[in-house]
């Protein structure tokens, strides 16, 4: 196990700059999860730490080393990628060893990494079976224990489960979260799934066009986002946002037909702000009022419905109990100020 640190890195493809001097520091024994929409530069990134992909300025460091101009198999690292990459022709049990077989390890050790490996993965039962007679799951699973035989320092996956069902994908993640605990391995994971984030992470890094909007505790973010960017992405359902106005210490939110005391540093009065309350704090009052409920979806214990302003925001409400609204009604709005949050309009910077 070792930490990784980024000094600054830096990535670009002739004139066009990807990665904006990215400053991180990754604990011994952490799992970190890079995070956001596609193209905002977690793949590079972590390719960058791999060696896959060359650092521009700056530095990067495996433990005491920096490993900024090493090649890929001096690092430390183990790569685990979307797709399986295995060798159709051989075994699990080979393809396991088949990288221990390489650089010239004895027999009788490849064959104690790999019993390790399968043992931590349950895989025992297939070891002399060829991919073609696995499930997804399972060959990812075997691609993860070729990672394991090799004792890296570092673990980074690349959406490793992207190409998997969603019955799958939870499976997984248990499997990879269970794999972190009985490991306590350093481990750097990408990913587009706020989901798999929040669940997996010690640490999340939201990046966004190449640069890092926010690091911290999956929680801490999504309590406390330091952006519009963050507060949004972070949740699902997605946090809603309303176009408000400060007008004499108050917030006049035209979409909810209401005003709103401010519980954070005054603006200045037409300072125009966005307002943002998560789906979960926010209560349907039913008897009439100026929004519409345009669409219910019923999870179950859950339900969310969809509404819209009169001036045309879209706003989501989840809902439990037995006693829900139908597409249609008519409702307004109830919630404890204290649980919005302030978005500077321009900026989109949180007032706090």
């Amino acid at each position: 196990m070792s930490e990784v640190i980024l000094k600054n890195a830096i990535k670009r493809y002739g004139d066009v700059q990807v990665i904006h001097g990215i400053d991180l520091e990754i604990a011994e024994g952490e799992f970190c999860v890079f995070v956001g929409p596609s193209g905002c530069g977690k793949s590079t990134l972590l390719r960058m730490v791999a060696g896959l992909e060359e650092t521009t300025e700056g530095k990067i460091h495996i433990g005491p080393r920096d490993v900024t101009d090493m090649d890929p198999s001096e690092r430390g690292v183990a790569m685990v990628f979307q797709t399986y990459a295995l060798y159709p022709h051989m075994t699990v049990e080979e393809n396991m060893g088949f990288g221990l077989k390489m650089n010239g390890v004895p027999k009788a050790e490849i064959a104690k990494k790999v019993k390790g490996a399968s043992d931590v993965l349950k895989l025992d039962q297939y070891l002399k079976r060829k991919p073609k007679a696995l499930s997804g799951g399972q060959r990812q699973r075997v691609a993860i224990g070729r990672a394991i035989v090799r004792g890296p320092e570092v673990f980074l996956f690349d959406e490793p489960l992207s190409n998997l069902d969603a019955e799958l994908r939870v499976e997984m993640r248990v499997e990879i979260a269970r794999l972190h605990q009985e490991l306590g391995a350093t481990m750097i994971y990408v990913t587009h799934d706020q989901v798999e984030a929040m669940t997996l992470a010690d640490k999340i890094v939201v990046l966004r066009a190449g640069i890092i909007e926010q690091v911290g505790a999956p929680m801490q973010l999504y309590r406390d986002p330091d952006n519009k960017f963050v507060a949004g992405f972070i949740g699902s359902p997605a946090m809603n946002f309303v176009k408000g106005v400060v007008e004499g210490g108050e917030v006049a939110v035209a979409g909810l037909g209401a005003s709103y005391p401010l519980k954070v540093q005054t603006p200045a009065d037409g300072t125009a702000v966005e307002m943002g309350v998560r789906p979960e704090h926010l209560t349907l009052v039913r008897g009439g009022g100026d929004l519409t409920v345009d669409l219910t979806e019923a999870l179950g214990g859950v339900s969310y419905a969809y509404l819209s302003t009169p001036t045309g925001e879209r706003i989501i409400v989840e809902e439990r109990g037995d006693d829900r609204v139908e597409e249609g009604d008519k409702v307004s709005l109830s919630f404890d100020i204290d649980r919005a949050m302030l978005f500077d309009a321009k900026t989109e910077m949180r007032i706090r």
